[in-house]
């Protein structure tokens, strides 16, 4: 090779080696990092086949990483065990290794059947080791068709991929640290979520969901307050349980909590309730009467279904909420209160004061802090845990020995809608265990309404592979919760061998870091 064409080839060198440093340090993403890489090796370089293969630790194998022009498929067959084929033995030795004609070479495996007819090709295979520290983690491999056969230009692509395969090599190491640390602070926030909801769960509220930690938190942040507020959701939704959980975990406990259901009495006895009369106000007052907000003295009233009450009402009751004083029918002496305020309702206020229904002034003094509450098929992770609530519940008052809710009956409790919500389950479940004279809660004993598929909104249940998958996965999740994230112990409490453990959390992928506490 000519001096001119030894510097044109470090020029080259130098500008691929730049513009992959550039790519590589860009990136938090190993894979999208990597794959650009081979790109460029590709364009640049004229090195096809470009190929990073990484140790599994789980299984000790070399696993393809990427690879530039290679199919999906090869890629899942381009496993070695180290020591097997070139790439393998480059691992095991730490040594790179030139193959000037793959065709010939018995070493070459082909596994990724990338190459086509290889007797056909002049096609030379390039592998040096991926090193990281003072292990091997690794192997970077292309493809290189020389029209000359292997000259001097062959080892200067070799030191070019080792240098690369050092830069790879720390692009690993600083991505699986910054994983890892993403990780364990994935894991921490999980761990302080988790105390964090322990600590805000109320105890009559079931539900570990998402969206249930996210009524836990609100309640948090606005139970020690004064602010009025406004429970909204469907019916069946434990409006009422968040309204006492507001009240008898707050500054208030010690003091009254107060209810009214608005839609229960008509508007002239409403009014009476909840302000009160004097004696001969009107016909049949014969006495005076004291309402409910002065019941509520120092603590909770809960007007339930505001949404239901009339314009009338609607006008006395913005008064109390912005003056906190009122005066009793029949009275011109003005009352004053200091009471808080919760509201709930399972209309559309927005709509209902579009309409002209709900006074827009009174629905801005209602809505200082809405809590939403989700509808039960919108937290299904909660479903069992409330099944097996009830299940508990009635069992004990009702004397039976029912232990467990079989995998049929699971199935069904998941796929059914829920329009009633929860209120729906706890009727389900003591219907349940009232018909039951097993030890355990099968289909045969839920509604009718759960047993046909159209009752659950979807074309055909669950197919029985999916939900033994289902249940499997959950009975290892929860064994994992108990044992702290522990597999062998997970295992043991769960009669069954490690190995089955093992692969069930792979094929589930289960991450067993995130029960550790």
């Amino acid at each position: 090779m000519s001096y001119k064409s030894n510097i044109t080839t470090q020029l080259e060198d130098l500008t691929a080696l730049y513009t992959i440093t550039r790519q590589l340090a860009s990136s938090l993403e190993l894979s999208d990092c990597l794959k650009k890489t081979m790109q460029v090796l590709a364009e640049m370089k004229g090195m096809e086949n470009g190929t990073v293969s990484i140790v599994n630790p789980l299984t000790g194998r070399l696993e393809i990483e990427v690879a530039h022009g290679i199919s999906a498929e090869g890629r899942k067959r381009g496993k070695y065990r180290i020591g097997e084929g070139v790439t393998g033995r480059v691992v095991a030795t730490g040594e790179p290794i030139i193959v000037p004609h793959i065709a010939e070479e018995p070493l070459f495996l082909n596994k990724t059947r990338a190459r086509g007819n290889l007797a056909e090709q002049k096609r030379s295979f390039l592998c040096v080791p991926v090193k990281g520290g003072h292990n091997i983690i690794g192997a970077l491999s292309v493809d290189r068709i020389y029209p000359d056969g292997i000259t001097e230009q062959a080892n200067i692509d070799l030191q070019f991929l080792t240098i690369l395969s050092t830069i790879i090599a720390q692009t690993v190491v600083r991505v699986q640290k910054v994983n890892r640390e993403t990780e364990e602070l994935f894991t921490e926030n999980l761990k302080l979520k988790r105390e964090l909801s322990e600590k805000n769960k109320i105890n009559d509220i079931i539900g570990n969901s998402v969206k249930m930690q996210n009524v836990y938190e609100m309640i948090d942040r606005v139970v020690d307050s004064n602010a009025t507020v406004l429970l909204r959701g469907e019916s069946g939704t434990g409006k009422t349980l968040v309204a006492k959980a507001l009240h008898y975990n707050g500054k208030r406990k010690e003091n009254p909590f107060v209810v009214v259901n608005c839609s229960a009495l008509p508007e002239t006895l409403l009014e009476s309730e909840l302000f009160g009369h004097e004696k001969g106000s009107f016909t049949g007052a014969i006495e005076q009467k004291i309402g409910r907000f002065e019941q509520a003295e120092g603590g909770t009233l809960f007007l339930d279904e505001i949404g239901e009450i009339s314009n009338s009402v609607q006008v006395k009751l913005l008064g109390v909420v912005q003056e906190r004083a009122f005066q009793r029918l029949g009275s011109t002496r003005q009352v004053t209160c200091d009471v808080r305020l919760v509201a709930a309702t399972n209309r559309d206020l927005e709509k209902a004061v579009s309409d002209g229904n709900f006074r827009e002034d009174l629905y801005y003094r209602l809505n200082v802090f809405p809590v939403y509450l989700p509808p039960l098929r919108e937290r299904r992770t909660d479903i069992l845990l409330l099944a097996e609530f009830f299940l508990d519940k009635y069992t004990n008052e009702n004397k039976k020995e029912i232990g467990r809710i079989s995998t049929s009956a699971i199935d069904m409790l998941i796929q059914y809608h829920w329009p009633g919500n929860v209120r729906e389950l706890q009727n389900c479940m003591e219907r349940a265990v009232l018909i039951c004279d097993d030890n355990s809660i099968k289909g045969i004993h839920l509604p009718p309404s759960l047993q046909t598929a159209e009752s659950t909104g979807k074309e055909k249940p669950l197919s029985l592979a999916v939900a033994v998958e289902n249940f499997e996965k959950e009975l290892i999740i929860e064994g994992l919760k108990r044992n702290n994230g522990n597999q062998t112990r997970t295992a043991k409490d769960l009669d069954t061998s490690l190995r089955i453990i093992n692969y069930k959390i792979h094929q589930y992928k289960i991450d067993p870091k995130k029960y550790k506490i």
